[in-house]
């Protein structure tokens, strides 16, 4: 079963001094085979929840979450075997002194003679174009090598999803362009939370969220249009220019 599945999912959590919990995500059933999925959406709409739920980070508080057939719950370890996650900073998530040592880190579980793994290490870095600065310290890398880095990292164990929660909120143009490039080239499915409209438009499909509701799915240009309409309003609705009271 190659396919991400979302059966009647929700996610609630406890609110400090209030008995009602707050609900992230509200009922959510959804099937994604595409190679290359975006979704998007305005901050704290959801979209967050939505891809921590597929490697369980985040766990449903109602319904289920199935990776090519794995319970997101039960079976957890299998799951994120099979789902690498890269967060919006690279720092949050390179833990090592140098490229070489993460990308080392990664690849532990899966190859236990070090000579092998140090051979890995370099051909997985190489085919970033990080070998020249795989000794560097991480602190002394650009933005994008970082986050080159950080996909490398994940990439090395070859998982079969890889989600991306925001990967070029912290890029320049050029990084960017990197960025797109590479993930364009990858042979994994690609789920991908973005502000970056661009990205988004390059997907086979595209998810809106907005409020904890999946409120389009569907045609990437379709969607990238639908958000922009759901600003538009938003934008319309406020006081703008209006005088404090």
């Amino acid at each position: 079963m190659n396919s991400i599945s979302f059966s009647r999912v929700s996610v609630r959590v406890a609110v400090d001094g209030s008995e009602t919990p707050k609900t992230l995500l509200h009922d959510c059933s959804l099937d994604l085979p595409e190679r290359r999925i975006g979704v998007i959406g305005a901050n704290g709409s959801g979209k967050s929840t939505l891809l921590r739920l597929l490697n369980g980070l985040v766990q449903p508080s109602g319904g289920t979450v199935l990776v090519h057939g794995d319970d997101t719950v039960s079976a957890v370890r299998r799951v994120r075997s099979n789902v690498g996650f890269v967060f919006t900073d690279p720092l949050s998530q390179l833990v090592m002194p140098t490229g070489r040592e993460d990308v080392e880190l990664s690849l532990r579980r899966s190859i236990k003679n070090s000579k092998e793994r140090a051979a890995r290490a370099d051909a997985v870095l190489d085919r970033f174009g990080l070998l020249h600065v795989a000794d560097q310290s991480i602190y002394e890398l650009s933005g994008g090598e970082r986050q080159l880095l950080a996909l490398a990292a994940v990439l090395a164990v070859n998982p079969k999803v890889l989600v991306l929660d925001e990967p070029s909120t912290l890029l320049d143009l050029r990084n960017r362009e990197l960025l797109r490039r590479t993930v364009a080239g990858l042979d994994q499915q690609v789920i991908m939370s973005t502000h970056d409209l661009d990205l988004a438009l390059d997907m086979d499909r595209v998810l809106v969220v907005e409020s904890g509701r999946i409120v389009f799915d569907g045609d990437a240009a379709a969607g990238v249009a639908h958000y922009r309409a759901l600003c538009a309003t938003a934008l319309d609705d406020l006081p703008l220019g209006k005088a404090p009271q």
